[in-house]
């Protein structure tokens, strides 16, 4: 069999439940991953004390602020609420997740939002609410339309979302002549969790940072390619996953690489489809 007939019976096998189940398992990884991370950082966190923050919670609608003081002020039913959240992420790993656990999973980022001061780790959170919103979607418009349409709508919604995020991105380093300079890059980089680059970095090159910064930007800006080809969609995603990773790595930030590649199957499925 040829590499061409290959990937073209490959395509074949894939169908809607493919895409699916990449989306729940990816998603519920990611979502367990960030429970056990704020498990943990409630014996390490000498900073965001709810005593303090509890006085930028909004008074409307009433009974919020009651609300999140039962669940915030003590550390039991704070862990109690993010057990919740850690056995709400497996159901939906193995696809066993109702409607009103996508509704709990939604309602649990909204008010883990009003924790955190609107976000515990930037970007990521956004994503995380995109996915846990295309979740609720497919469920909401599912029980109208049927499963299949709610999940085809789902999908479609978080890879839109997922596309403008990248497409944003590229095009407003484009436009900062820092970026195209390859200036901003070093710069960037200096800020990470090991400290700043030694002085013989190869990103303190002119050269290397000014064409590892067009490369960035030019492949953010044109993420709305993907939905011409699945082929080019599977090459975004994977320069995507080599992109997020090196986020983590120069930078710490886990939850960046799993919130973005629980995005990839709506991607894939939008190209597909």
């Amino acid at each position: 069999m040829t590499a061409t007939a290959f990937i073209q019976e490959g395509m074949a096998a894939l169908h809607l439940g493919v895409f699916v189940r990449a989306f729940e398992l990816l998603l519920g990884w990611s979502l367990l991953l960030q429970t056990l991370e704020q498990w943990r950082i409630q014996s390490l966190d000498r900073v965001s004390d709810w005593s303090v923050q509890r006085k930028e919670v909004p008074t409307q609608p009433p009974g919020l602020l009651a609300v999140t003081d039962a669940l915030f002020s003590r550390p039991g039913p704070y862990l109690g609420f993010l057990a919740l959240r850690g056995a709400l992420a497996l159901l939906l790993m193995a696809g066993l997740l109702p409607a009103a656990g996508a509704v709990a999973l939604f309602g649990i980022a909204t008010l883990l939002l009003l924790r955190w001061r609107g976000a515990f780790n930037g970007g990521s959170d956004f994503m995380t609410l995109v996915g846990l919103t295309g979740l609720l979607i497919a469920h909401a418009w599912g029980a109208w339309a049927g499963m299949e349409a709610g999940w085809r709508a789902g999908l479609w919604y978080v890879a839109l979302q997922s596309i403008t995020s990248y497409f944003v991105s590229g095009w407003v380093k484009f436009l900062r002549p820092e970026w195209r300079s390859g200036e901003a890059l070093p710069m960037f980089l200096d800020t990470g969790v090991y400290g700043p680059l030694p002085p013989n970095s190869v990103f303190r090159r002119p050269a290397v940072a000014r064409l590892a910064s067009w490369s960035f930007t030019l492949w953010e800006g044109c993420a709305p390619l993907v939905l011409l080809d699945l082929r080019i969609a599977a090459l975004f995603c994977a320069v995507a996953a080599v992109f997020h990773f090196l986020v983590f790595w120069f930078f710490g930030l886990n939850r960046f690489f799993w919130a973005w590649v629980a995005t990839f199957p709506a991607l894939m499925y939008a190209a597909w489809a």
